[in-house]
């Protein structure tokens, strides 16, 4: 029995999913990132700030190989960022050739800041073009997206 006399998607259905999809989740990554008030901000400054604000302070070593970037590249990031003051260098506890890098209170105000006006952004667009049957399609559809990207 083929995969449509079972009820079961092709993989041409699977791929032009999987194609809609990521299209999709670009578009709302770039609306989001218009709804932040952090504009000026690349998207891998941006990104950084992310992941010192998730996962505590980091090394430029550690932020390179988190984000699959030269150490040169994110050593440029960082300073930045440092520039900006949003983030701080302080000595590496046990390693004194290391620094590590951390959010300033000013780049923990920002980080809560975009991740405000992005969720106001998207919750407002959630009440007013969806349905509540929509939403609820949306909520279980948001379950299924975090299976996908657990590891």
């Amino acid at each position: 029995m083929s995969d449509k006399e079972a009820g079961q998607p092709s993989g041409k259905d699977q791929e032009r999913t999987a194609a809609d999809l990521a299209a999709v989740v670009s578009q709302l990554m770039r609306r989001l990132r218009v709804a932040s008030p952090q504009g000026a901000l690349t998207p891998s400054q941006r990104t950084v700030l992310g992941r010192l604000a998730n996962g505590g302070p980091a090394t430029t070593a550690e932020l390179a190989r988190a984000e699959l970037v030269r150490p040169q590249s994110m050593r440029v990031i960082v300073a930045k960022l440092e520039e900006l003051e949003l983030v701080a260098r302080t000595p590496h506890p046990t390693d004194g050739r290391q620094v590590l890098f951390s959010l300033t209170e000013y780049g923990e105000e920002a980080v809560a800041s975009v991740r405000h006006s992005k969720n106001a952004w998207l919750a407002d667009a959630i009440t007013h073009r969806l349905s509540p049957e929509e939403q609820q399609s949306l909520a279980e559809a948001t379950r299924l997206l975090q299976r996908l990207v657990e590891e």
